[in-house]
């Protein structure tokens, strides 16, 4: 029987979940779905993830690929595994691919959100879905210094522990910040992300909202390459992965 490479879709919320990949002492997304999606085509198989997500961090669009021999179909597909998953993970697609797809290697890029709730009174419908933020939010000013980081640069002063022979550099397409009352959507699109990196940058934007770093210092932190001279590390809970890419075309629209 032919292999097939299946390339699947999923959203999760990653609140109960030490990140997506799989743990020897935790427990995470990639364990879950392995299980599930094992059980469904009634073989041992092993999922491949587009991105490594961090513990509470969520995902809208998340895509792995998985080489199986089983005949279901596509919809046969989506269906058996999401009546097997928990409610905080679904299945949003399948769909065969070619042989040498992957999800992770054959991306071209991902597009991040960060979720504000800009309120004084905390949202209990938002409790581990965005991050809380209590202080007055001048989108103008996190506009403009957000652009900032838009082009290819050496993103190495905006990332957790990049060991000196990590190529720490990136494009950044897009960084758009949008109001909707008192929430924040912050949506960064580039061709790949180092560990940490968009919270890094969010939380250096939200220390220029509060005039902690002067916006015009951003070029200089950039190219400093020191993690010390940027700002704080957004809580986990607001990054969701939105979107990822496999047209370049796409991409750059």
């Amino acid at each position: 029987m032919e292999e097939r490479n299946l390339k699947v879709m999923m959203a999760y919320r990653g609140t109960a979940y030490h990140g997506f990949q799989i743990q020897n002492n935790a427990l995470t997304v990639q364990e879950i779905v392995e299980r599930c999606v094992g059980k469904v085509l009634n073989e041992t198989v092993s999922i491949h993830g587009c991105s490594r997500t961090d513990t509470g961090v969520h995902a809208r669009q998340f895509c792995f690929s998985v080489r199986t021999n089983s005949r279901i179909t596509t919809l046969g597909f989506v269906r058996g595994v999401n009546g097997e998953l928990p409610k905080d993970i679904s299945i949003l697609s399948c769909e065969d691919a070619d042989p040498d797809f992957h999800a992770r290697f054959s991306c071209k890029g991902k597009e991040y959100l960060y979720l504000l709730h800009t309120s004084e009174s905390k949202d209990p419908f938002t409790t581990d879905l965005a991050f809380h933020y209590r202080r007055p939010f001048h989108p103008g000013i996190v506009r403009e210094a957000a652009q900032h980081f838009v082009g290819t640069h050496d993103f190495r002063a905006v990332c957790t522990n990049c060991a000196e022979n990590t190529n720490t550099i990136r494009t950044i397409h897009s960084f758009d910040v949008e109001i909707d009352g008192d929430k924040v959507k912050m949506l960064v699109k580039g061709d790949g992300f180092l560990y940490n990196m968009v919270r890094i940058m969010v939380g250096t934007l939200l220390d220029v909202n509060e005039g902690r770093i002067p916006a015009e210092t951003l070029d200089a932190i950039l190219a400093s390459g020191d993690r010390q001279r940027a700002g704080r590390t957004a809580l986990p809970h607001g990054l969701y992965l939105n979107r990822v890419f496999y047209d370049e075309a796409l991409l750059h629209s």
